[in-house]
């Protein structure tokens, strides 16, 4: 991976917008151009990162040149393509905003709703999330498949989300960076970060039709979201007692083992000598699954006693410590409390 920067330092920003680039040498100058105007009438110190995902075009060529003229703006390059789960997640690791907005390059998302990000989290949100409430996509590829999946995802992970699929969504950078990114986990950041106790809000925002180039996606993605999904669930829901959700999954193995062997041996007994092989194989062979979704679950909760994540570190993302002047007390005031928020979900 290649980082040209058109501006040196690591100083602490308001704003950084990420969008991940892919072929879209069209799009990317009027992109550009967009983002410059929506953001440069804020009155913010900001960045825009663009993170070119292996692209075979001139893309790349484009941005180096926009970079070498704009220092707000820092291109990362990838090798190969990646992914838009990598390169939105480099994007995030090389940001220095306090406040992060991730988009797409195509053009469809609006940097002119970009304010209104601002403003919701403004109102203490720590995750602002894009809802495309009049999507300007093909109906049977892109928007069907959309409402099932985000309404099956908000089922699934409690987090009742509208439109997962929208890549403009805002964060506070001191919880999205703490976040694990891969495969096509973009999609449910939100559940993630539902972890943490993040306060998630969700505004309507446009989205328009592609001008350039073709989608980078299609009805082949669905099984990936099945997979991620089920990844999601479990992250969710037994990281901290993986043992547990292992055990669950073993007992109708086991319960079916139990019942095959008994009805072999009862037929040994019952038929006086006569003993039916493939049942009881079949018996054993339940059994064993049994045994080893437990020893995975064992093995699971003995990597989360003993690796990195714990759930008391993500929980503690969302503790503001505020000082007597931040909290509304006098200026000499030396001790802090600590604001914890709770997690809120979206009616």
């Amino acid at each position: 991976m290649e980082m040209q920067s058109g501006k040196s330092g690591d100083n602490s920003l308001d704003l950084s917008i990420i969008a991940p680039l892919y072929n879209e040498e069209e799009s990317l100058v009027p992109l550009y151009d967009a983002i410059v105007k929506a953001v440069g009438e804020l009155g913010l110190e900001y960045e825009i990162v663009f993170v070119d995902d292996g692209s075979r075009d001139s893309t790349f060529a484009m941005a180096r040149d926009l970079c070498a003229r704009d220092p707000h703006l820092r291109v990362i390059k990838f090798r190969r393509n990646y992914g838009q789960t990598p390169a939105m997640a480099a994007g995030i690791d090389h940001a220095r905003g306090r406040i992060l907005i991730t988009m797409d390059g195509d053009l469809q998302n609006d940097p002119g709703d970009i304010p209104l990000f601002l403003e919701k989290i403004d109102e203490g949100y720590d995750i602002v999330v894009g809802w495309r409430f009049n999507r300007q996509d093909k109906l049977v590829t892109r928007k069907i498949p959309s409402v099932i999946a985000n309404w099956l995802i908000g089922k699934v992970t409690g987090v009742p989300i509208k439109d997962n699929g929208c890549s403009l969504k805002a964060f506070r950078a001191d919880v999205i960076k703490s976040v694990p990114l891969y495969s096509e986990m973009h999609r449910f950041i939100p559940a993630m970060t539902s972890l943490t106790g993040a306060r998630i809000a969700e505004i309507k925002v446009r989205h328009h039709a592609r001008q350039f180039g073709v989608s980078k996606y299609g009805l082949s993605r669905i099984y990936k979201v099945l997979l991620d999904l089920l990844t999601i669930k479990t992250i969710v829901s037994f990281t901290s007692r993986p043992l547990l959700w292992f055990a669950i999954l073993a007992i109708p193995a086991a319960l079916l083992s139990v019942t095959l062997l008994l009805v072999s041996v009862l037929g040994l007994i019952a038929d006086s000598g006569q003993f039916s092989v493939p049942i009881a194989g079949t018996g054993v062979l339940f059994g064993a699954l049994a045994f080893f979704l437990l020893m995975g679950g064992a093995l699971g909760e003995l990597i989360y006693k003993t690796g990195d994540l714990r759930l008391g570190q993500l929980s503690s993302l969302t503790a503001r410590f505020l000082t007597g002047k931040e909290s509304g007390g006098p200026d000499t005031h030396s001790d802090t409390q600590s604001d914890i928020k709770q997690s809120e979900q979206l009616d």
